[in-house]
């Protein structure tokens, strides 16, 4: 199988999967979204997807909210001299080109809630909103989910062929 077929087909098979979990707006589209907290009474947590640029214009995810927590802010880890990650805010959000996909995922880019209202409850789902410089707000419902281990999918997406 050439290797523009094999990324067509893992593609495809990725839309099928996460039908259910994606959000489109505007030629953005979110999938593949899960929330965790390091415990059930933490006061900060954090969700982790897949955003997709689906057109032929970059745009830029410039801010999150959620009324699940006082403060949503788009974070990331960055590795220090030392060797030691520190996670930081992300100053003028977080460009996705166009054509193109970005993961949000563990031990990099994310999106951090302080001051959460409210437990996260294994199979509950939490609402985020994104906003983008372009595309503007999109909503979408992320599942809770403690036990994960793997990384949004990740998958090429090539929108200018």
């Amino acid at each position: 199988m050439s290797v523009p077929m094999f990324r067509a087909t893992a593609f495809a098979a990725a839309i099928v999967l996460c039908a259910p979990a994606m959000a489109f707006a505007t030629g953005i589209t979110i999938t593949d979204p899960y929330a965790r907290s390091s415990t059930p009474t933490s006061p900060t947590g954090a969700a982790f997807l897949l955003i997709e640029n689906n057109t032929d214009t970059d745009d830029r995810l410039i801010a999150a909210r959620s009324d699940v927590a006082d403060k949503v802010m788009l974070h990331t880890h960055v590795e220090d001299a030392n060797g030691v990650a520190r996670m930081t805010m992300i100053e003028g959000g977080i460009e996705i080109p166009a054509g193109q996909a970005h993961v949000m995922k563990r031990g990099g880019d994310h999106v951090m809630m302080m001051g959460l209202t409210r437990p996260m409850v294994q199979g509950e789902e939490i609402t985020i909103t994104l906003t983008f410089e372009s595309a503007g707000d999109i909503k979408i419902a992320v599942p809770i989910d403690h036990d994960r281990v793997s990384d949004p999918i990740a998958v090429s997406v090539d929108a200018t062929n």
